[in-house]
């Protein structure tokens, strides 16, 4: 199953066969991702490598993915130089991150896309998640962001052979 990301009249929509539901993407829309920071939500087609999620907010849905809680030093390396680009760190580190503990709610649950990731290109782009959106759906850094429910309920209905795939 994939779960398809298009645009639908002036919105964006996620449809993975419960109905299409409304998301965001990147805040330079979607396309053909090039470089780490570009704001866009990469174009293609992308594998669901697993969940992480904030095991003191919610409960994890029942899924078939991997799953793993977030621990307040976990962060997503976002440096092109550094040779854990695009992988999970452990804080304190020596270069800027991502940090996954964050105050507001849109990281508690996380579904890591399989974007740049075999193998890492350096400087391509990093850190592309399903994660929750803010009130509003206001873009993201070049994620794909869901109302909570939605996203928990797609995390349910994920399996390890599913992908993300974002269409023009």
């Amino acid at each position: 199953m994939d779960i398809v990301i298009r645009h639908q009249g002036s919105i964006h929509v996620a449809d993975w066969g419960a109905g299409a539901r409304r998301c965001a993407v990147g805040r330079s829309g979607i396309g053909e991702k090039l470089r780490e920071g570009d704001g866009l939500t990469p174009l293609g087609r992308w594998p669901l490598r697993r969940v992480l999620y904030r095991a003191d907010r919610l409960t994890l849905p029942a899924t078939t993915l991997p799953a793993a809680p977030i621990e307040p030093q976990d962060a997503w390396c976002d440096v092109p130089s550094d040779p854990k680009y695009n992988l999970l760190v452990r804080l304190p580190y020596p270069s800027l991150e991502e940090r996954l503990w964050r105050e507001d709610p849109l990281y508690d649950l996380i579904v890591v896309v399989g974007f740049n990731d075999s193998p890492v290109v350096p400087g391509r782009g990093s850190a592309i998640f399903l994660h929750v959106a803010r009130p509003g759906f206001t873009a993201t850094a070049g994620c794909v962001a869901l109302k909570r429910e939605d996203l928990a309920e797609a995390v349910a209905q994920f399996s390890p052979h599913d992908h993300l795939s974002v269409t023009g």
